[in-house]
């Protein structure tokens, strides 16, 4: 039908979104992703060379995903064929790979488009394998989550992925620069222009469909950024709670505060927060900061933690999130040891490897005659009554020795256990108890 329209010349005159009208018409055009469409890069070898492979091309929305696609197809003269995972059952992909068949057999491939490939089920997604195989189809998908964990394995080993990036400062100037060269200057001052990208957050739709609304706007006067604010309503963060963007927005916190960074860690935690995160979730992993990553250096670090734990659990939101923002610069300013969890883990791995070792008979209890004629308890030193309150006895398993699996660090309050553990050891040595 769109033929039809397009051959009277009514396509031409139809009201039309000003990101459409902007579209790219060649591959060069396609701004902000030079990385995989210049010359030495994935796809431009391969218009090059005019041989296409199957691809996913995974990214933010607004970066070009189903223009690159598009014009991959007229490139390399295949027939392009798009559909959406969300409107797209069995049936219509079986009429797609039908044509497919049929145009494979007069002489012309199929690119076909998968907008939203993530949303199709493992079956859905197994039912493109025999036509990718056969060479009835060059399947390029498009997704906005991480394929590693959205996509068979079987599509993946038959599609180069493709990582797209969000579009940067001068990529977004150039899109408005675009837009105002077939139109009016937008209506707005060096600070609200500034603000106008920032909205945009990388997606160049967005940003055109924002700038054709100051375009449709009747009063030319030049609007500043709080105008700007009232005139346009702002866009919400992207940040998906259950998709990656939340594991990759709470490991940026974590390693922020590992690293020592209390003003990062208070970006990445805002972040969160205005994308609707859980507050709880974000102050059960304080919690699991302040025993991985500051541990015994601060012993106060996990009360700090519960404590803004509890804090938001009594005040709720918003006072109570700044409760957790507290916590977080406390673990961030805090002095770092990780010594007792990787001794933990030692100890998991020695535990696991040494298997039913029994305790020394002499620090076992003996509560009948026969186990003290068995010798449970037999020469067992009580510490309180030991020189220094310390006997300095081996209570590892006769079999396996002494181990060392803890050793603090030279920082915060983990130097003084080290003092004591190094007294200690000195007295063994001194006893001829030592190892």
């Amino acid at each position: 039908m769109s033929d039809l329209f397009g051959a009277a010349g009514l396509e031409r005159d139809a009201p039309r979104p000003l990101a459409d009208k902007l579209r790219p018409t060649v591959l060069a055009e396609v701004i902000g992703q030079d990385h995989i469409l210049s010359d030495d890069a994935p796809l431009g070898r391969m218009v090059a060379a005019r041989r296409l492979n199957s691809l996913i091309l995974w990214g933010p929305p607004g970066v070009g995903k189903t223009t690159i696609a598009r014009l991959l197809a007229d490139a390399t003269d295949m027939h392009f064929v798009q559909v959406s995972a969300i409107f797209t059952g069995v049936a219509d992909l079986r009429k797609v790979f039908e044509a497919a068949k049929g145009r494979r057999a007069a002489g012309q491939g199929t690119l076909l488009f998968v907008d939203e490939i993530h949303r199709f089920n493992r079956a859905q997604q197994d039912s493109f394998l025999p036509h990718m195989e056969d060479g009835s189809i060059v399947l390029i998908g498009a997704t906005t989550e991480n394929p590693s964990f959205e996509l068979n394995a079987a599509i993946l080993s038959r599609a180069q992925v493709l990582v797209l990036r969000r579009l940067d400062e001068t990529a977004l100037e150039t899109l408005l620069a675009r837009a105002e060269a077939g139109a009016r200057p937008l209506p707005l001052t060096p600070e609200a222009r500034e603000t106008l990208i920032a909205m945009a957050d990388g997606d160049g739709r967005f940003l055109l469909n924002l700038a054709e609304e100051l375009l449709a706007l009747r009063d030319p006067a030049p609007l500043d950024a709080l105008a700007l604010s009232e005139a346009l309503a702002r866009r919400a963060p992207i940040y998906d709670k259950g998709r990656e963007g939340h594991y990759n927005l709470i490991s940026a916190l974590h390693k922020s505060v590992r690293g020592s960074d209390p003003d990062a860690a208070l970006y990445w935690l805002a972040r969160m927060l205005r994308g609707g995160e859980d507050p709880l979730y974000i102050a059960r992993r304080v919690v699991r900061m302040a025993v991985e990553d500051i541990g015994l250096a601060d012993p106060q670090a996990v009360t700090q933690a519960i404590a803004a734990k509890d804090t938001y659990d009594f005040l709720g939101s918003p006072e109570g999130e700044l409760a957790i923002a507290q916590a977080v610069v406390y673990m961030a300013t805090a002095p770092k040891s990780n010594a007792a969890y990787t001794a933990y883990k030692a100890a998991m791995k020695s535990a696991a490897e040494t298997g039913s070792l029994d305790p020394p008979m002499n620090i076992l209890n003996a509560p009948t005659t026969m186990m003290k004629e068995l010798g449970y308890g037999k020469d067992y030193a009580y510490d309180h009554d030991a020189p220094d309150g310390f006997s300095g006895d081996d209570y590892f398993p006769e079999a396996m020795g002494r181990t060392r699996f803890y050793t603090p660090v030279e920082r915060g309050f983990e130097r003084e256990l080290k003092k004591r553990l190094d007294y200690w050891q000195a007295l063994r040595a001194k006893r001829g108890k030592a190892p």
